[in-house]
């Protein structure tokens, strides 16, 4: 199977620190509007998933959750969770008060990919 979703070890890190600090997490990344397209993390709970929402896979064991119709814009692209200095657009993600900001990196899957990608669940 191809994985959708990767996650750099910055990342990680800056995972596991909120994760000590704020208990089980969950990535949303919507499709536009005030929040642009950059991933948000939350208290797992805090933010629900609309209607037919992509979970496109885990980061540190956390759902990681994209907007429907930003997924089926990007939904031939690998996605990578990334992490810079700054503040997002936002400033409503976990990791903002820390001078921190996710970001995902994107490249397009290989024919190969393509042909072993996963079915993703759906919110309901």
């Amino acid at each position: 199977m191809t994985e959708r979703l990767d996650v750099t070890d910055e990342a990680k890190a800056l995972i596991q620190t909120l994760a000590a600090t704020h208990g089980d997490l969950m990535f949303y990344q919507a499709g536009g509007c005030c929040e642009g397209t950059q991933p948000q993390c939350f208290e797992k709970g805090g933010y629900f998933p609309r209607m037919n929402d992509a979970l496109i896979g885990h980061v540190e064991g956390f759902e990681f959750w994209v907007d429907r119709d930003l997924f089926e814009y990007w939904k031939h692209a690998h996605f990578t969770l990334d992490v810079l200095d700054g503040f997002g657009p936002g400033g409503f993600s976990l990791e903002t008060p820390l001078g921190k900001t996710f970001k995902v990196h994107y490249r397009l899957f290989s024919e190969e990919e393509l042909a072993h990608l996963p079915e993703v669940q759906r919110s309901e």
